[in-house]
């Protein structure tokens, strides 16, 4: 058995502490008059946080599982249901075309910035493409995490690097109600993927690099490719259990054979590493690029100012025309891939080096 090393976590915090980050997310003197409320709910909170209450409602696996009389959590549960009803929908050859949009800048005017992000207004641009060829569209709009009230996407744990059947199809690491991991985005994400024949990407460059709206969405999504979608398998969350199945684990990729396009902008540096970054990664995943035509990265106004951005982008008529291209090439992809004239080429390969 290969060793599970310990020794990293901390300590559980103690009340005093405990009840100083409980009391942060009640800063406003509005919350004052309920004081007395307050205290029960943190005394409530800090049993359920020391007794590790991560998943309070359960539910027998049932048949279809290894173990079958495991508890799993009652949303966990519902959101692997979900995923299988969307996975047999996108298979139903009698269902319209949808092509998954993804604004992957963090930038729009319910926030601080107090204007619409450049990477909305080219995602919107696909929209308009592909509706009028009558395929349906799905607009995931990633900045949404920047101006809704309490919605997260809360960062990958990592379970992959301890063992790939630890990392669950989808994720059972959130919502962790022990922790105040709660409000996660990806199990709605998850779906959407699933629900897709393809999928546009539309970002702009931050430091050389995706944005991290779109990051954290890409790291919670480690669990389609060889994720286990089989919780009862490793009980939870028991490593040991993870490490032995890992040694016979034929990585399952959930998401394989979808058609993929791309969109990155920039105004200084970063645009073609950013591309390749995210081409390696979905082509890692098993997703069909649509042409080169769908790969896209320009600038726009390079070294100019911020200020006038959009203006430049008004201004740039052409690059709007290249990313409706990247729409249309990916919807011709689509149309071609449920057809069956195009197939993944290197689909009944053996990889000898699986991961």
């Amino acid at each position: 058995m290969t060793t599970v090393r310990k020794g990293q976590a901390p300590a559980k915090l103690d009340r005093k502490e405990f009840s100083l980050r409980f009391s942060r997310n009640f800063f406003d003197p509005a919350y004052e008059a309920v004081g007395r409320e307050l205290a029960a709910v943190e005394e409530v909170a800090w049993q359920a946080y020391v007794h590790s209450h991560k998943a309070p409602f359960t539910v027998k696996a049932g048949p279809g599982f290894a173990d079958p009389d495991y508890d799993l959590s009652i949303e966990w549960k519902e959101a692997r249901d979900r995923l299988l009803a969307a996975e047999a929908k996108q298979k139903d050859p009698a269902t319209k075309s949808r092509i998954l949009l993804i604004n992957g800048a963090a930038r729009n005017d319910g926030s601080c910035p107090g204007e619409i992000s450049k990477t909305w207004r080219l995602t919107k641009l696909c929209e308009e493409v592909l509706g009028a060829e009558g395929v349906e569209t799905d607009l995931l709009d990633l900045s949404l995490l920047i101006s809704d009230y309490d919605r997260h996407i809360h960062p990958c744990k990592a379970c992959v690097s301890t063992a790939m059947p630890l990392c669950h199809w989808p994720c059972s690491c959130y919502p962790n109600h022990s922790l105040h991991q709660n409000n996660d985005w990806m199990n709605e994400i998850y779906e959407r993927w699933v629900l897709a024949h393809g999928v546009i990407i539309l970002s702009p460059v931050y430091w050389y690099q995706s944005p991290s709206v779109l990051k954290l969405m890409i790291d919670r999504l480690v669990c389609a490719d060889g994720g286990n979608p089989d919780p009862t398998s490793t009980h939870g969350k028991k490593a040991e259990e993870a490490k032995a199945l890992e040694q016979d684990w034929d990585y399952p990729k959930h998401l394989a054979g979808r058609a993929y396009g791309l969109v990155i902008h920039g105004d200084v540096a970063g645009i073609e590493s950013t591309r390749r970054s995210l081409t390696d990664w979905l082509d890692w995943m098993g997703l069909i690029s649509s042409s080169p035509t769908a790969l896209l990265d320009r600038y726009v106004g390079y070294y100019e100012s911020y200020a006038d951005s959009h203006a430049t982008l008004d201004r740039d008529t052409a690059f709007q025309e290249e990313v409706r291209n990247v729409a249309r090439a990916v919807g011709a992809a689509v149309a071609d891939i449920r057809s069956g004239k195009l197939v993944q080429p290197d689909r009944k390969l053996k990889n000898p080096r699986p991961k």
